[in-house]
């Protein structure tokens, strides 16, 4: 087996320099330059490191060496060797050098965590070349030092292995902080001895309606990855029920926490409080306001802050949870409390009134300051959502951002002088579907934002991508939605702004395809291209599906059922003159069929004009915003009416706050016959009408997701709709392209009624 795995390395190797100058690295490094010629890896490596405190790091790289290429390695405490590891005394932060000549490799760097991130270079390149590779010289260094990776265990568990493997990938594109959410309100994931009820009944649940949904969809999608887990780490027969859930035992916790920190990685332990305890507050009695405890209409029942015993039951859970965790930070959550069970409780009125609080915000601020400063007298700096800032934020907590809707959170926080870790919802909620943009959008998002001054922008310690897990039963899921964006990330926060080149990344990338298959990573393949969700067409169609991974399949079934693996495989265009539901899906070599996308070939007629000309009307168009608190379009204009803006485009007026709906309507002056592309963005829902036919139907609860559909349009003026609704500030956006995909400018759109202060 070892010799067929060479052969396939070498071959591969030959192909891959011929085709690339240079190896394709995820980060790109600061510095690289080729030599001529190459080093063979002897079949006995010897991984030699003069300093002690290099000997975890030898390890990982003998483990790594073995387990993903086959070599035989040994570490010893040597300066020679095949592979040499040292330390330098000069260097910034996580800087390393990486050498490979005709007698060698020899990886130095400042401190061991240094020569971690050297590990991954080589650990990327004997993947890529196998035993034979070329000589070089990378001189490399961090951007940000946070470099992050969230994972939340508690909506669905992962074991040991998983959480290990995850580690593994995290190592391998130079990701450092590993961000553990362990509990929220669908399970409690730590061991706490003081209090075993918390895993021996807070860990376990009756299957619930997300893992029914996980269900669903790999039923209804063919999707094995979709499936909870019932084996038996995760399942308990209780009686008639079977139970859900699981949990690491304290021993596992330090086992996992040792096998990051040898590759290099801090773990930071989330407790999430005060909301998001239902797992707690459910077993242990007195540490929420009134003993009724559960879920209201969007958020669970929160600790009781009045309460000294809650006080007293948040810090023995610290106490255990420091004891395992020997690094800098902790991370105490802090976000989507519900407050109401404060107003009505007495021992909380009577803690604002002895506090002298102003409200039930700054109580909330009271509780966290409390938790902060009993880890600091613990040697630890608190981590926070956001949310931390209502109510007054403390000298030295750090934020993570994630509310893109407090988009001053970030200014805020770095003008106080407090440090701030980018996660925005959009683009870094890896949990949301990838759609087509959302690579681009990580790689490119902006860690500088305008009007930061120079000290601010020292206040911003990195980035990082989370994976918030209601509806990712499975490891296989979890790489699913991780990769690529990942690796974007990667690069995001470790490659210098001048050295990132967007085209060149995805080069890379797509040759790493072939590097996760051989790690047996299910990733998301990229987007077919080439066709919308609806596709109109007056005489003839025509679906060309393009992908750019090499290695997809393209099949596609015109029945209405799912493609299989015995489907027609797309081999070029397909031309139809009759309306035709395409159902498009990819396929990777190994036969796993992945998501399935729907397109719609609709024959139409012309919709005619209302007018030739927008005589009478004016340019712009009109926005009524509406007191909507419901989850769909249809029913929008029955709410009552807030007030009317003039806009000059399709937007959000900047007035409107809060519960959002929204009707943008006028009319669209269309210069030509043809079919027209509309590309409508929301978050939440949207819906476009043109002169009443539903066009695009983005009409549900998500985060910013574009859909794309067409219609055939007379030259002349139509009129358009837009509605859309959001409940905690999102976005909103259309554009239109005319028949040769070009984007109409606003100045075709037109209102018929003033706007004025009297009728807003």
């Amino acid at each position: 087996m070892n010799r067929r795995f060479f052969a396939f390395a070498l071959c591969f190797s030959s192909i891959f320099c011929v085709t690339f100058a240079q190896p394709t690295l995820i980060p790109a490094p600061q510095s690289l330059h080729m030599g001529t010629g190459t080093f063979e890896v002897p079949d006995l490596v010897e991984v030699a490191y003069g300093a002690p405190q290099l000997s975890p790091a030898a390890d990982y790289l003998v483990e790594s060496l073995r387990q993903e290429a086959a070599l035989q390695a040994q570490a010893l405490r040597s300066k020679a060797g095949a592979i040499v590891l040292a330390l330098q005394k000069r260097g910034a932060s996580g800087a390393y050098r990486l050498a490979i000549t005709p007698e060698g490799i020899r990886l130095t760097g400042a401190d061991p965590s240094a020569v971690t991130n050297g590990i991954a270079t080589l650990r990327q390149l004997v993947l890529q070349y196998g035993r034979h590779l070329p000589l070089m010289t990378i001189d490399d260094s961090p951007r940000f030092s946070w470099r992050g990776f969230h994972l939340d265990v508690s909506r669905h568990f992962f074991t040991v292995p998983e959480v290990k493997r995850i580690l593994d990938l995290m190592a391998l594109y130079k990701l450092n902080r590993f961000h553990w959410h362990l509990t929220d309100d669908q399970g409690w994931r730590i061991e706490i001895k003081k209090y075993p009820l918390l895993t021996e009944r807070g860990a376990w649940r009756v299957f619930n309606d997300q893992d029914t949904v996980c269900m669903r969809q790999a039923a209804s999608t063919d999707d094995p990855s979709m499936l909870v887990p019932r084996d038996a780490e995760r399942t308990r027969i209780v009686g008639p029920d079977t139970l859900y859930g699981g949990f690491y035992t304290q021993e596992q916790i330090r086992d996992i926490v040792a096998y990051a920190r040898q590759r290099g990685i801090e773990t930071i332990p989330e407790i999430d409080m005060p909301g998001h305890f239902l797992s707690a507050i459910e077993y242990y009695d007195g540490i929420s306001c009134f003993p009724q405890v559960g879920w209201g209409e969007f958020f669970t029942t929160p600790l009781c802050p009045g309460k000294d015993k809650t006080l007293a039951f948040c810090r023995d859970v610290w106490d255990e949870v420091i004891s395992l965790f020997p690094f800098e930070y902790v991370h105490i959550g802090g976000d989507e409390v519900l407050k109401d069970n404060w107003k009505r409780c007495p021992d909380c009125q009577r803690r604002i009134r002895d506090q002298h609080l102003k409200d039930e915000f700054e109580l909330q601020a009271w509780f966290i300051h409390e938790m902060e400063t009993y880890l600091n007298r613990h040697g630890r700096k608190m981590m926070g959502w956001d949310e931390i800032l209502e109510g007054g934020l403390s000298r030295t907590a750090t934020v993570t951002w994630w509310r893109t809707w407090v988009p001053e959170a970030p200014l805020e926080v770095t003008a106080q002088g407090n440090d701030v870790i980018f996660c925005p919802g959009s683009p870094m909620y890896f949990s949301q579907k990838e759609q087509k943009g959302n690579l681009r959008d990580v790689y490119d998002y902006d860690l500088q934002p305008a009007g930061m001054t120079a000290a601010q922008l020292r206040h911003i310690r990195g980035v990082q991508g989370n994976l918030w897990c209601e509806y990712i039963p499975t490891l296989d899921r979890a790489f699913y939605q991780y990769f690529p964006r990942v690796m974007a990330l990667s690069e995001l926060a470790w490659t210098q702004p001048s050295r990132k080149d967007y085209d060149d990344f995805v080069r890379r990338m797509t040759s790493h395809f072939s590097l996760l298959h051989r790690l047996g990573v299910l990733y998301h393949t990229p987007s077919l291209e080439g066709f919308y969700g609806i596709n109109a067409f007056t005489s003839q169609g025509t679906l060309n599906a393009t992908c750019a991974d090499p290695s997809a399949i393209i099949r596609y079934t015109t029945d209405g059922s799912l493609p299989t693996g015995s489907s027609p495989r797309y081999t070029g265009p397909v031309v139809v003159d009759e309306s035709t539901d395409f159902a498009i899906r990819l396929f990777q070599p190994d036969g796993r069929g992945g998501e399935t996308v729907r397109a719609a070939f609709v024959k139409q007629g012309y919709l005619e004009p209302l007018a030739n000309e927008p005589s009478g009307l004016e340019p712009g168009l009109r926005a009524t915003w509406y007191d909507f608190r419901a989850f769909e379009c249809d029913t929008l204009h029955r709410c009552p009416v807030r007030a009317v803006y003039p806009v000059e485009d399709v937007v959000i007026p900047t007035e409107v706050r809060g519960h959002i709906g929204l009707i943008v309507s006028g009319y669209l002056v269309v210069p030509t016959d043809g079919v027209y592309t509309f590309a409508l963005k929301s978050d939440d829902g949207s819906l476009l009408k043109i002169d009443g036919n539903m066009v695009v139907d983005n009409d549900h609860p998500q985060s910013p997701h574009e859909e794309i559909g067409q219609q055939a349009l007379r030259a002349g003026v139509h009129k358009i709709e837009v509605r859309y609704y959001d409940h905690n500030g999102g976005m909103l956006r259309l554009h239109v392209l005319d028949p040769e995909g070009h984007l109409l400018p606003p100045a075709t759109i037109y209102r018929r009624t003033p706007i004025t202060e009297s009728n807003r």
